[in-house]
């Protein structure tokens, strides 16, 4: 009796483990580092550095196993993805290929014939769970912020309020299903400063005026807030986007539903301030990269 676990712990998890190391070798991680990130010793570093553990050449070969450890070396090495994600998304993986006629399940199958009449599925694992959908967000939010990091001039257009980023889970009800910045992004001596990773929860003003878009059948899922110029606004409008403006000094939620019911294609909302309330642009998108993009293109 040979369950499909021991299967994974045998073959599956050495296999992967030893491209992954490889991988992010070649991204110029230390034996240190991918220790550090895969959880394991920099001996066993080592060892799947100079092929002294055995690769199961099936899995090693297989389109979605060459596929998931390219993306998540690039992500583990450039610091969007955190360890605990790749260990979801291998996990999810080891998941679908444990269905009935997949590369584990033959495997398994191989190991016990017997198996193989019944073509019973091993799913036990739900893809598409909440964690994985958080981290999934948490990734492009940290990939947006980097672009905008990186962006000459950011700093420039962010308000006296600061500016943030924010990203929601597909089915996002309230702020804690939005990721933002804690704190906020601001100019430092003119350069855009994140203080902190991203989390979900932590933004009320920008994660209140998307879930309002996003109650109104707008069609986004990040959003970030700039400092207010016509002059932006002419050239937002210039590159086809349609622009609406709403009062923030009434209730933020009723007053963009306002607005949006008279532009309903709107994806860039403004308010032009008044007695203490800075005039600010919101830029809406279908992701963090997106905004990032649009944002950068103002520069």
């Amino acid at each position: 009796m040979r369950f499909v676990e021991e299967i994974v712990v045998d073959e599956f998890l050495p296999t992967v483990r030893s491209l992954l190391a490889g991988a992010l070798r070649e991204r110029g991680l230390t034996q240190s580092e991918v220790a550090n990130v895969l959880g394991i010793s920099q001996s066993a570093v080592s060892k799947y550095a100079h092929g002294d553990v055995t690769v199961n050449e099936r899995v090693a070969t297989d389109d979605r196993v060459e596929a998931l450890v390219e993306e998540l070396a690039d992500g583990l090495a450039a610091g969007d993805v955190r360890p605990v994600r790749a260990l979801i998304e291998i996990e999810v993986l080891i998941r679908e290929l444990e269905q009935g006629g997949d590369l584990l399940a033959q495997l398994h199958e191989e190991a016990v014939p017997e198996l193989a009449d019944h073509g019973a599925s091993f799913r036990v694992h739900d893809p598409e769970s909440d964690l994985r959908t958080s981290e999934r967000v948490l990734s492009s939010l940290r990939r947006g912020l980097r672009l905008l990091e990186n962006a000459s001039g950011f700093a420039g257009l962010i308000p006296a309020v600061g500016s943030n980023l924010v990203a929601c889970t597909p089915d996002a009800d309230d702020i804690d299903d939005v990721a933002g910045v804690p704190g906020r992004i601001f100019d430092v001596k003119g350069k855009a400063t994140v203080p902190a990773d991203p989390e979900f929860g932590v933004s009320e003003h920008v994660a209140t005026v998307l879930l309002a878009a996003r109650r109104h059948d707008v069609d986004a899922a990040a959003a970030i807030n700039i400092r207010y110029d016509p002059k932006l606004l002419a050239e937002l409008t210039e590159r086809g986007h349609v622009t609406a403006e709403f009062d923030e000094a009434d209730d933020v939620p009723s007053s963009v539903g306002a607005a949006l019911e008279d532009e309903p294609d709107a994806t860039v909302l403004y308010q032009t301030g008044g007695m203490g309330i800075e005039p600010l642009i919101y830029l809406l998108g279908p992701d963090a990269e997106t905004i990032a993009d649009t944002t950068r293109s103002l520069l």
